[in-house]
């Protein structure tokens, strides 16, 4: 991946166990997003949900709003808002105070909204997010990009609604969309010519469908007259290092079973199926997630880089506590120290280049500098008259 320039980044839905103390947890994920500030990630998504308990922040532009003025250059993203929950000109309007009060760092992800627990409790049918999400966010990019919008829908009606803010970014607010197993994300990011982020596992077969998923962001992008950009592609995965391969397969004894049972109970789709006597290995073996060592995680990301059949822009890791705070916090720090400079652009290369043409050289030019310092001591005691191998000083 020598040529190749990943952004890092997390996507914090946040996963926290039924035992933690909520309020400290989500002290927790502000410090996680601070930590990685100083550690120059690039981005962090936080999510959006409702109900199931373990997912507890509900609004992402909250938390945004409040990290912004913790942290000095990482962007942070809504990841992602659920538009068939809101109304596309006051999410707008919040969206765009947003891009202010960030400077410019804010991005807007949104999706149909993945927890259905959630479009129950306020009596949303499945079937109807996906359409109303492409309906929302008709309106959205529109409004986004500062002209009035006239629009009646089933659930909602926008009448000449125009911001009163034009936006801070320009030309417009960095915006994404949530892609899972169904098309419809990736046409409509590519309808809109917007980002794209993938999310469902990162095994050979999942891979196989985020770049199908590319595929049609592609052919969508072609039929609005929108070009494609792969930077603006997102792909999410499961990573944990250690020093060691057995010391990060040790930390998982800390939460990993907690939060297999969570998306076996609740969520739509299990990570780990029951009946699974190593979930480690059968994380790792399918390439859902590394759980190894810095060098593990290289190879990790070089998989995806091949799997996207011909490159993405940034590495979203999915926040999942399945460490205890201290491993985790090293965890990211280890990427950040001996994994990113090898997926941007090999950012050490010239150190290297550089040391070695100095080792090289070393018997030439540094055995030159070396007579000259002692033919200069030698300068000095002759005009003092003192004897060659005497003392100067």
């Amino acid at each position: 991946m020598s040529d190749h320039y990943l952004r890092t980044g997390v996507f914090l839905a946040p996963f926290h166990a039924l035992d933690e103390n909520p309020t400290l947890a989500i002290d927790r994920d502000m410090e996680l997003v601070e930590h990685l500030d100083r550690l120059n990630y690039h981005e962090a998504w936080i999510g959006e949900h409702h109900s199931g308990g373990f997912e507890i922040i509900a609004c992402p532009e909250m938390f945004i709003a409040a990290a912004a003025q913790r942290t000095r250059h990482i962007r942070l993203g809504t990841g992602v808002v659920s538009l068939p929950y809101h109304h596309p000109f006051t999410l707008a309007s919040r969206m765009m105070q947003l891009d202010h009060m960030t400077r410019g760092r804010a991005m807007f992800g949104v999706g149909p909204g993945a927890l259905v627990y959630d479009a129950e409790k306020i009596g949303l049918k499945a079937g109807d997010q996906r359409r109303r999400m492409a309906e929302s966010l008709e309106c959205l990019v529109e409004l986004m990009q500062g002209r009035s919008v006239t629009r009646t829908t089933d659930w909602f009606t926008c009448q000449e609604a125009q911001l009163q803010l034009a936006p801070y970014s320009q030309p417009m607010m960095d915006m994404a969309v949530a892609c899972s197993r169904s098309p419809v994300g990736a046409e409509a990011s590519g309808k809109h010519g917007i980002g794209m982020i993938s999310i469902g596992g990162t095994s050979d077969e999942a891979l196989a469908a985020h770049a199908r998923n590319w595929a049609i962001h592609c052919e969508s992008a072609a039929m609005s007259g929108q070009t494609p950009n792969r930077s603006k592609w997102r792909i999410t995965t499961f990573a944990h290092v250690a020093e060691t391969r057995e010391k990060a397969r040790a930390d998982m004894a800390y939460g990993l079973e907690k939060f297999a049972r969570y998306f076996t109970d609740v969520a739509t789709f299990p990570v780990i199926p029951p009946g699974i006597a190593d979930p480690v290995e059968y994380l790792t073996s399918l390439g859902l997630a590394c759980i190894g060592t810095p060098d593990d995680c290289i190879a990790h990301f070089d998989r995806l880089w091949k799997g996207s059949q011909g490159g993405f822009g940034a590495v979203l890791l999915l926040a999942h506590n399945w460490a205890d705070w201290e491993a985790t916090k090293h965890s990211y720090e280890l990427m950040a120290r001996y994994v990113h400079p090898h997926i941007q652009r090999q950012s050490n290369g010239l150190r290297v280049k550089a040391y070695d043409d100095a080792t090289a050289k070393r018997g030439t030019a540094g055995e030159e500098s070396k007579d000259a310092v002692l033919k200069e001591i030698d300068r000095y005691n002759a005009a003092k008259g003192i004897a060659p191998g005497g003392k100067a000083w």
